[in-house]
């Protein structure tokens, strides 16, 4: 994957993980506690800063918004 092609897909994920946040009405903070992950976390991937998220970190995200993990990432 080029530089370009990623950079496309991590702008597709933290606007999508924003849309699906606020569409639940979810704080940033509920995610995370939901998600049993760290508020830095969830921030850093909402602004883009962590361009690696694990699947697994991805699966616990989704989860709490109870969409799948595919709805983060198409």
């Amino acid at each position: 994957m080029t530089d370009k092609n990623l950079q496309f897909e991590i702008e597709k994920l933290k606007e999508n993980l924003k849309k699906l946040r606020r569409k639940k009405g979810y704080s940033l903070e509920k995610v995370a506690r939901l998600a049993d992950l760290s508020l830095n976390t969830i921030v850093k991937i909402e602004n883009g800063v962590n361009k690696n998220p694990t699947i697994e970190t991805l699966t616990k995200i989704a989860k709490a918004l109870d969409v799948g993990v595919d709805d983060l990432i198409k």
